[in-house]
């Protein structure tokens, strides 16, 4: 049976899973279909977690992860890879291997360190193993401000952070800032060994469950349509707020994106 070429840029996504729908491989799913995209899940943790927080947290086997991306990339013309929660080292070194031998992907890293309520999700073995495994391979960095400055803890402010950050092979950093205590939120792109770029967004009221990852899943579906990094990450920006200024609250915790926002605009 002879196959048309495709016309939809696959995407492989690794991360976890989430049961609450808010975050994790679901987010990736509907932020990267949102783009035209086709996702690849590749499922690296189970999780037990509400809105409000997480309960557990358990990692699959490192090999069965890699099974799961290296069935996919030897069958689809993947266009980008977008990486969350990994939850273990020995998960990380696998997925390394796997970047190593497809180094013309992009890849875009969301270092999910911990979750929305403040609760760790890594040891310090998987953060060493993400220093010094991962952050090489990494075409865009999508840390929010606490996770940058757990990722660079020598350094004194979040500029400081990016060019370390930089320095260890990343090619861009986008560090976002809703942790911040600022009037509105101001995202730094840091890029060639300085500040690109600062966007400015209205901060919401609400805060929400899925922001991070809706945010990276978006950047690597539009590099995978073919957009260069720093207009895939404004549009990925702009498409993110309009998720969360569209967001619901299902839970008793954190606010949920609404990604699939546009499909009610006529609606609306």
């Amino acid at each position: 049976m002879n196959h048309a070429p495709s016309k939809v840029p696959v995407v492989l996504a690794l991360s976890g899973n989430d049961p609450s729908g808010g975050a994790g491989i679901e987010a990736d799913i509907e932020a990267l279909a949102s783009h035209g995209c086709h996702c690849a899940p590749v499922i690296t943790s189970l999780t037990v977690q509400d809105t409000r927080d997480i309960q557990s947290l358990s990692p699959l086997d490192g090999l069965l992860v890699a099974e799961q991306a290296r069935a996919v990339l030897e069958d689809m013309p993947v266009a980008a890879i977008k990486i969350g929660l990994l939850g273990s080292a020995d998960i990380i070194e696998n997925v390394s291997a796997i970047l190593e031998d497809y180094p013309d992907i992009p890849v875009v890293l969301d270092p999910v360190l911990a979750t929305g309520a403040g609760t760790g999700l890594v040891d310090d073995e998987t953060l060493e193993a993400m220093d010094s495994l991962l952050l090489p391979h990494a075409t865009v960095l999508t840390p929010n401000s606490i996770e940058a400055r757990i990722l660079s803890p020598e350094a004194d402010n979040l500029d400081a952070c990016a060019m370390s950050l930089l320095e260890r092979g990343c090619e861009f950093v986008l560090i976002t800032g809703t942790h911040e205590n600022t009037e509105h939120v101001v995202n730094r792109l840091y890029g060639n060994h300085r500040l690109l770029e600062s966007f400015t967004w209205e901060r919401l009221p609400a805060s929400y469950h899925g922001s991070g990852c809706t945010l990276a899943a978006s950047t690597a579906g539009l590099l995978a349509q073919g957009l260069e990094p720093f207009t895939a990450l404004h549009e990925a920006q702009e498409y993110t707020w309009e998720a969360l200024k569209h967001g619901y609250q299902l839970g008793m915790g954190q606010a949920l994106p609404n990604r699939l926002f546009w499909a009610r605009a006529d609606q609306d």
